[in-house]
Parts: C-alpha cells; structure tokens; sequence
C-alpha cells in the first residue's frame, strides 16, 4: 500500500475542521447561531441550555485558527500511525 502524506492529511483534516468553525462563526455574526442550536438540539429530544454570545472578530479569528491547528495535528497524528501499521503487515 502507498504511504499517506503525513502534511498533505494533516492540511486536509485541518482544512475541514477550520471551514466547519468559520460557518459557525458566520452564523453567530449573521444572528442564526440560537436557530440552528435549536434546531440540532430538537432533533436529539433536548432542550438547548446555551446562550449565543455576541460575536467578537478575534474570537472568531482564534476559533478558526485553533480548529485548524488541532485539525492538522490530528490528521498528521493519524497518518503517521496509519502509515506504520500499514508497514507492520
């Protein structure tokens, strides 16, 4: 089996957990965040016990950086052992 790229997954997975943060960032600034928590938490049977704080720029900014960061990590992390049991068999 070829080996994964450790950067290139990374990138991906990080990629994606950033994406998925700044749509929650930009439903926050839009003023539809409450609505979709709602809505999540009704289709689970529960009722929602957050409150939506106003939206802050650098929160957001930190929120997205974090998630990639952590993102790539992860992905990274899961290559790189993904690639050593595959060199196990």
């Amino acid at each position: 089996m070829k080996e994964l790229d450790k950067n290139e997954i990374g990138l991906i997975v990080g990629v994606f957990f950033g994406l998925i943060h700044l749509t929650w960032a930009v439903l926050v600034a839009a003023g539809f965040a409450k609505t979709v928590l709602d809505w999540i938490y009704g289709l689970h049977f529960l009722s929602n016990p957050f409150k939506v704080q106003e939206f802050n720029v650098t929160n957001a900014f930190f929120l997205v950086v974090v998630t990639f960061a952590a993102g790539y990590v992860l992905g990274w992390i899961f290559t790189a052992v993904w690639n050593w049991l595959a060199e196990k068999k």
